[in-house]
């Protein structure tokens, strides 16, 4: 009998949809870098997961989601950084 590995599942925390988790973009709250968009899903730190689609992307600025996630005042300017982001 062959095992099939699970795929890892993760929550969006703007619309809260279940996703796999290489289908979801991780923004990471890093100790020496701060807060960084971690393509690899291997940096280090607290992290938080957001569909790649447009409407999640700008929904975090407008619901605040990232500041309750990290538990901290996020800077607009990784707002826009995530705003840009291109999906690949």
């Amino acid at each position: 009998m062959k095992k099939t590995r699970k795929i890892p599942q993760r929550k969006c925390i703007v619309c809260g949809s279940l996703k796999d988790k290489k289908d979801l973009l991780r923004i990471v709250n890093n100790k020496e870098e701060g807060i960084l968009i971690d393509e690899s899903g291997k940096v280090n730190g607290r992290g938080a997961y957001v569909c790649k689609d447009e409407a999640c992307l700008k929904g975090l600025r407008k619901s605040n989601k990232l500041n309750q996630a990290f538990k901290m005042k996020i800077d607009d300017d990784i707002y826009e950084e995530l705003e840009a982001y291109e999906v690949k």
